[in-house]
């Protein structure tokens, strides 16, 4: 079981720790234990309550109300409102509590109507995204554990490779050739993954390399292709020291082709960019790219 901090709860809910403190006390609606040093912490059950009030009393039920519902009675409150308030927060709070019980049915069905309200690019910016970034921080909290990781990122990963497949082939004669990898220990492959997606629903031709490529195969697979665009997504490696480095290895190994690079290694980072390269700070850029 996962353990959290009264501001864990409060960062990830929305609702202030001051708060959280007064319903505790009033309503008994959380169960915190303490530590030798008699710090409250927390754990699955509450940060799952939390996120369930946060939700409900979005959508106007008072605290008191709240208070006084099961556990399954807060979950179907919850499930009805995900199936017919399809706002993008009240979906990223549905699907980290999906991710939390491992319930593989409850994210088909919230993935399956945002993406039949918004379409699958909407669902995919607006609410996996923001998603993502939220399992990050539980992951960087030991919030969560590899089993639940895993579990949501592979479905989400599912996802994507269905929507790539149904794109079918939109090339045409001007098409432009991209190639897409990880850079050799690199295997966070979602954001690679959606921008395959990207870059094909625009009509263009992708090469798809994958994850954790050496880079003597990628030098061996730009020969045969001759790519315009090279993309890849630097997320843990190269370690810091050895980004701009790495960097200037792809510009100088591939000249005719443009390098796009993004991820957290490099954007907001102070990365020299040599003449062929640019950072994508935003998807919406890569849109624009691949859209011309």
């Amino acid at each position: 079981m996962s353990t959290y901090s009264i501001r864990d709860l409060e960062q990830l809910s929305g609702i202030k720790a001051h708060t959280l403190r007064i319903w505790e006390q009033r309503y008994a609606i959380l169960a915190p234990e303490r530590t030798d040093t008699n710090i409250r912490t927390y754990g699955d059950e509450d940060l799952k309550r939390v996120l369930t009030i946060s939700l409900l009393k979005d959508h106007g039920y008072k605290i008191s109300e709240i208070a006084k519902l099961s556990p399954e009675e807060s979950t179907r409150e919850v499930l009805k409102i995900s199936e017919k308030q399809l706002t993008y927060p009240d979906q990223i709070h549905a699907l980290t509590i999906t991710m939390l019980d491992l319930n593989e049915e409850r994210f088909e069905k919230i993935i399956s109507a945002n993406v039949l309200q918004f379409g699958f690019e909407n669902t995919m910016i607006h609410i996996v995204y923001p998603f993502l970034n939220r399992i990050g921080t539980l992951w960087v909290t030991g919030s969560i554990g590899p089993a639940q990781e895993h579990f949501i990122t592979n479905l989400i990963r599912q996802k994507i490779i269905v929507a790539i497949d149904s794109l079918g082939s939109k090339q045409q004669a001007n098409s432009k050739k991209y190639m897409l990898f990880l850079p050799e220990g690199e295997f966070h492959e979602i954001s690679l993954l959606f921008a395959t997606y990207i870059i094909r629903s625009r009509s263009n031709k992708v090469i798809y390399l994958g994850q954790s490529l050496p880079f003597n195969e990628l030098a061996f697979a730009y020969t045969l292709h001759q790519p315009d665009y090279i993309f890849t997504v630097l997320t843990s490696v190269p370690s810091n020291h050895e980004v701009q480095p790495f960097v200037n290895r792809l510009a100088v190994a591939f000249p005719q082709s443009q390098i796009l690079l993004t991820g957290y290694q490099v954007v907001g980072q102070d990365i020299i960019s040599p003449d062929n390269t640019h950072i994508i700070n935003q998807i919406s850029e890569l849109m624009g790219i691949a859209a011309n």
